[in-house]
């Protein structure tokens, strides 16, 4: 990159940060470095796989940030109070795999609102602020709904263990679904599986241990494997359910006629589709345009793990191939890991203004 294009990208995002700090959002900052042992966990597997690490024999392992939401929200959490409004900018650090192209270091711009007062106001209010601050570039809105596949599968009829099983791998469409294949009878367990469990004291011929499992994680482990073996499956009318979850892909108002239909059969999305709809109400006092917004079930499902509801991203309309312009997404569950147990309902956006630029010169 040369140091005009440098120069342009900052600018850019001091002039996002501008528009931003006179709309009342206070202008922060994070350290470069942030300790690693807790915050990787939060940010999910793709995201840990490609941070920068390095140890600090007074801190201990430290990386370099691959965001900034997570620091500012624990800033928030131990200092700031409700209702709070933040931007900021600076780079942000991501190791990509061998012979791609994609920079390991880009500038980021963000904004986020803690504002428990309407959660649906607060997720059109980031929506829309950030679609204006792309009013330069044409860009295409998608939207999505953590929050409503979380409480299908709270619905379920099966074990507390398979739906936590199934929370943890949301975010891995491929894992998600072998794991229910395998809850619901198609895929059969191993022949190692079944054969562990065909015996009465599965530890009784077992070598020395090695690692570091104790016998009785180890043993916790093999009563856990029983329950499943034992559990009823989930069932083909609940699973094509979800399946039809997943698959919707409509405008917004199509989107939730076709959700209130699912959530007759599956009730345990009622609430999650009202407030959907609740959000549809609220983007479209913001003057967006409601009836052409993508809305897709399965978006968000790759992106941050700590997205817990409303998600989105923008695309540029002229340069598809490129990653998108901008994404966000609600972190309320976020707030109550970061703050010890209290949460507070919070929603933000990122903006990469290389990715503008660039989307720009396309077009």
């Amino acid at each position: 990159m040369s140091l005009d294009q440098a120069r342009l990208i900052w600018d850019r995002a001091r002039n996002y940060t501008d528009v931003l700090t006179q709309q009342g959002a206070v202008l922060t900052d994070a350290d470069y470095l942030q300790p690693a042992d807790t915050l990787l966990d939060l940010y999910g597997e793709d995201i840990r796989a490609r941070a920068f690490t390095t140890q600090d024999p007074a801190r201990g392992e430290m990386m370099l940030r691959p965001d900034f939401t997570v620091p500012v929200v624990q800033t928030h959490m131990a200092h700031g109070a409700e209702p709070a409004r933040y931007t900021y900018m600076g780079k942000v650090f991501r190791k990509q795999e061998d012979g791609g192209d994609r920079p390991t270091e880009f500038v980021q711009v963000g904004y986020e609102v803690f504002d428990g007062t309407d959660p649906a106001a607060a997720d059109a209010e980031v929506f829309a602020t950030i679609a204006g601050l792309l009013n330069t570039v044409a860009a295409t809105p998608v939207t999505g709904d953590i929050g409503i596949l979380r409480a299908a599968v709270r619905g379920l009829k099966t074990t507390e263990r398979r739906r936590a099983a199934l929370q943890r791998h949301l975010w891995r469409p491929v894992r998600f679904k072998a794991l229910l294949d395998r809850f619901e009878g198609i895929t059969p367990p191993s022949r190692h599986r079944t054969d562990l469990l065909a015996q009465a004291d599965p530890m009784v011929d077992a070598p020395a241990l090695l690692g570091l499992r104790s016998y009785a994680e180890i043993t916790a482990r093999i009563d856990a494997l029983r329950e499943d073996a034992a559990a009823a499956p989930v069932s083909s009318e609940e699973r094509a359910l979800l399946d039809a979850l997943l698959a919707v892909a409509e405008t917004a108002p199509n989107a939730l006629s076709a959700l209130r239909d699912i959530a007759v059969d599956l009730p345990s999305i009622a609430a999650a589709v009202d407030g959907f709809a609740a959000r549809c109400d609220a983007l479209a006092a913001r003057g967006v345009a409601v009836e052409t917004l993508m809305f897709e079930a399965s978006f968000g499902r790759t992106s941050m793990e700590y997205y817990d509801g409303f998600v989105f991203g923008f695309a540029s309309a002229a340069a598809p191939h490129l990653p998108p312009m901008a994404t966000g997404g609600r972190y309320d569950a976020l707030t109550t890991v970061l703050g010890g147990g209290t949460g507070v309902p919070a929603v933000g956006g990122v903006i990469r203004p290389a990715l503008v630029i660039a989307a720009e010169d396309v077009a």
